[in-house]
């Protein structure tokens, strides 16, 4: 499934590259990126708006039985969200060692005493070059 998000990444063209998706009992239900600059909404981060599109598929805000796959440790923001729509386990491939909510930098989790289920690391050398690659051309352009 990393894989699947990794393509996702892929499109979000000026953004920072981060695809997520949420799976239900083995299919995919939502997929995005992120499009926080180009919509100009700084809640537009691939989480949220993988969350959003699920919650209409499945005409609920809550994604019980769900699971996410998301290219980056989730950020406070995504991360609250993940825990309050009662996804159960997510699956990240880099991990951010600044912003990251998961485990990284802080583990928003204990807050709550969430059962949710993180495993980082998922093709995280593939998910890190995304990025190393992104920043690098940013750094360029300056």
């Amino acid at each position: 499934m990393m894989k699947f998000a990794i393509k996702e990444a892929l499109k979000s063209g000026n953004d920072i590259p981060v695809g997520a998706l949420i799976v239900k009992d083995g299919v995919i239900i939502s997929s995005a990126c992120n499009k926080k600059e180009c919509t100009n909404d700084v809640t537009g981060h691939a989480e949220i708006l993988a969350i959003r599109q699920a919650e209409k598929v499945l005409e609920n805000w809550r994604l019980d039985d769900c699971e996410m796959y998301v290219t980056l440790e989730p950020c406070p923001m995504c991360a609250w969200a993940i825990i309050q729509s009662r996804i159960n386990k997510v699956f990240f491939g880099s991990y951010d060692v600044k912003y990251g909510a998961l485990g990284s930098k802080i583990d928003l989790r204990n807050l709550l005493n969430s059962s949710l289920s993180v495993y980082g690391g998922i093709m995280e050398a593939e998910c890190d070059n995304i990025l190393s690659e992104y920043f690098a051309k940013i750094r360029n352009k300056i």
